[in-house]
């Protein structure tokens, strides 16, 4: 199933647009502002993002840029709010994969974001490896000592947020800011719960657990255990 990040800060288009992907069958992020797609770009793996020029804090030309520079191969299809030829070929510059004008049929959206999730993706070394434990974001497949861990989405999306800043402490309110986000389940307890359910999935008698706590601090993948 993929996974889109869809930014666009008009409610009735994001809603409308994120409505007919999900009745598609794919998962959908939504987010309203470019620096938090920025942000989520920077920390998650995704199989498009969905961009809209016009943003609050950055626009998506901005973001897009950005991205690029640092190597990040997620396709990108940009909406543009102008029928100027000149912001369809500064998005195309800027790193784009593709882009389509206001106002659009979901069909042709639909059309778009199949086309672009068929074109293969570059392998960059995206698998995550730290210790005995192996995580690709891009199958969601994750194994320790070569062994097949079954993780909902929820605890990859944790392990692979820990893995990906390997070594670093992080509270329990940080952990629900950068992986929870604003969702109904989002609590305290929910994190602790969420820790303990990968801990006994993928944790092996006589071997620290892939996920340490620090007391009084949070919770880390410390890599040199």
């Amino acid at each position: 199933m993929s996974k889109i990040l869809l930014v666009e800060d008009d409610e009735l288009v994001l809603e409308a647009v994120a409505d007919t992907l999900e009745t598609n069958n794919y998962v959908v992020e939504k987010v309203r502002d470019g620096q938090e797609a920025a942000d989520r770009l920077k920390l998650y793996s995704y199989d498009l993002a969905i961009l809209d020029i016009g943003l609050p804090k950055m626009s998506g030309f901005d973001v897009c840029r950005n991205y690029r520079s640092t190597g990040g191969i997620t396709p990108i299809l940009m909406l543009t709010g102008k029928g100027d030829i000149e912001d369809r070929v500064t998005g195309l510059d800027m790193g784009a994969d593709d882009y389509l004008p206001k106002p659009f049929h979901m069909r042709e959206l639909l059309a778009r974001v199949k086309s672009l999730l068929r074109r293969p993706r570059e392998l960059t070394g995206d698998v995550l490896n730290v210790r005995d434990v192996t995580l690709n974001p891009a199958t969601g497949k994750a194994t320790r000592d070569g062994v097949e861990i079954d993780l909902l989405a929820k605890e990859l999306a944790l392990l692979e947020f820990l893995m990906r800043h390997k070594d670093q402490i992080f509270s329990v309110d940080d952990l629900l800011d950068k992986v929870w986000h604003s969702e109904s389940d989002s609590s305290e307890d929910a994190v602790r719960q969420c820790v303990t359910r990968v801990r006994k999935k993928m944790d092996v008698d006589g071997k620290p657990s892939i996920i340490t706590t620090v007391k009084g601090m949070g919770y880390k993948v410390d890599s040199s255990l």
